[in-house]
C-alpha cells in the first residue's frame, strides 16, 4: 500500500505562506521582495540536501564511523523559459570524522543519491555530487 502525506499550505500574506504538516511542524516559504523565509525553488534544493544529508549520518552511523562535522551545499541552475525548472543541481558532501575515509563517505553518499533518496529520484534535473573530506578538528 502507497504512503501518503499530506502538507497544508496557509497562506499567510500577500505570497508568504506556512507549510503545515500532518503532525503540526511548520515552515515559512516566501515569495515576496524582500522574501522572510525560503523561495519555493530554495525549498526545493533544501529539501533535496536534507533528504540526501539525512541518509547519509545514518548510513555512515551504520557503519560506526559517525560524522564529526557535515554540512551540504546544494547549487542549482534552472532554465530560463517557465516554467523555469531546475535542470542541473549540484550537490557538495562536506564531512570530516577521525576514523572517516573518502572511501566510506563517497560511498554513503553514492548510496543516498542513487538507492535512498526520495527527493532526488523525484525531480526531473540532473543531479551529480562530490564528496570533501576535511580533517577533523583532532587531528
Amino acid at each position: 500500500m502507497p504512503i501518503e502525506k499530506t502538507i497544508v499550505i496557509h497562506r499567510l500574506c500577500d505570497k508568504r505562506f506556512m507549510a503545515e504538516n500532518e503532525a503540526g511542524d511548520r515552515s515559512v516559504i516566501d515569495g515576496n521582495d524582500p522574501a522572510a523565509g525560503l523561495r519555493p525553488m530554495e525549498m526545493l534544493l533544501a529539501a533535496l540536501g536534507s533528504c540526501t544529508a539525512y541518509d547519509v549520518v545514518d548510513i555512515m552511523r551504520k557503519k560506526r564511523t559517525p560524522l564529526d562535522s557535515y554540512r551540504v551545499e546544494v547549487t542549482g541552475e534552472r532554465a530560463e523559459k517557465h516554467p523555469k525548472r531546475y535542470t542541473r543541481i549540484h550537490v557538495v558532501h562536506i564531512g570530516s570524522g577521525e576514523q572517516v575515509s573518502e572511501k566510506q563517505f563517497a560511498h554513503a553518499v553514492r548510496l543516498s543519491h542513487e538507492k535512498f533518496c526520495g527527493a532526488s529520484a523525484s525531480l526531473n534535473a540532473e543531479i551529480t555530487w562530490e564528496v570533501r573530506l576535511e580533517k577533523s578538528a583532532s587531528g
